[in-house]
């Protein structure tokens, strides 16, 4: 984006203050929850979301840089998802306010920002008129579960609190606002839609993009994360599993899916100091 070592077209500063402001709006959302700044750290949040789109928006398109293409290296793909994670909180912070969360979506933001700047990834042209859509699908279906995995970690530490006799909120079976039965649904239809998504991204792979290898290690782990939440939806509706063993499930099949894209890239961009092939 702005650290890329093309020149971009895009005047430096004007980009630099882009992300500047983003991460100092989301410096803004994390601050205490006291009940009248909260109002305006919910607002600085969305702030910080809607300069951060703009962000994104220049290194999907190309648009101002120097060479043209899509630059989708393992920082923009996370911040594409952390976006995505952020868009799903706006909406539920409508009808159940979640400050703790906001503050570490906020912390996520900025780091992700940032990450985007420094490692934009290379230039890229798209090699099929299908690969935008693969794309979108892949990073789809990263936001869904990573949506499916906040709300694992919130529905883990309701359960931690009712175990040790939380609070009154925890003995009535509520967690962050929402009956607890409801935040296990909610989670779990992140994870079927995230699913759904994995599955069109691995089909269209398969059948239309002249660069898929099964030997691939991106292949190799977006099957492997693929199975995984196949089985965890397997057990949920066959065995009914819940609880922890449900979300260690996700987690792993979560863990495998962020190496299969954005791991793989890191090592290449970061580790090997170079584009991957």
């Amino acid at each position: 984006m702005i650290l890329s070592t093309t020149s971009p077209v895009l005047a430096p500063q004007g980009a630099v203050v882009l992300v500047i402001a983003s991460v100092l709006l989301y410096s803004l959302a994390m601050l205490p929850l006291a009940p009248r700044p909260a109002r305006y750290c919910a607002v600085a949040l969305i702030g910080g979301w809607l300069l951060h789109l703009v962000l994104l928006i220049i290194d999907i398109s190309g648009f101002g840089q120097a060479v043209p293409g899509a630059r989708l290296g393992f920082g923009p793909v996370l911040s594409m998802t952390v976006w995505l994670v952020i868009a799903v909180h706006t909406v539920e912070s409508r009808l159940v306010p979640l400050p703790a969360v906001r503050q570490l979506l906020a912390v996520a933001g900025g780091l992700v920002v940032l990450l985007a700047a420094a490692f934009p990834g290379e230039a890229r042209h798209h090699t099929s008129a299908l690969a935008p859509l693969h794309f979108a699908l892949g990073v789809g279906s990263y936001g869904l579960f990573g949506a499916a995995v906040l709300h694992a970690i919130m529905l883990d530490a309701a359960e931690r609190r009712m175990r040790a006799g939380g609070g009154l909120g925890a003995s009535r079976g509520r967690a962050v606002g929402m009956p607890l039965l409801q935040l296990e649904r909610l989670t779990f239809r992140f994870v079927q839609a995230g699913f759904v998504a994995l599955t069109a991204t691995l089909a269209l792979g398969i059948a239309t993009l002249e660069q898929w290898r099964w030997g691939d290690h991106k292949a190799v782990f977006s099957v492997l994360a693929w199975g995984v939440i196949a089985a965890l939806l397997v057990g949920r509706y066959r065995r009914g599993w819940r609880g922890r063993r449900a979300t260690r499930w996700l987690y792993v099949g979560a863990a495998l899916l962020l190496l299969a894209y954005a791991g793989s890239r890191f090592v290449f961009e970061v580790l090997l100091g170079r584009a991957p092939a």
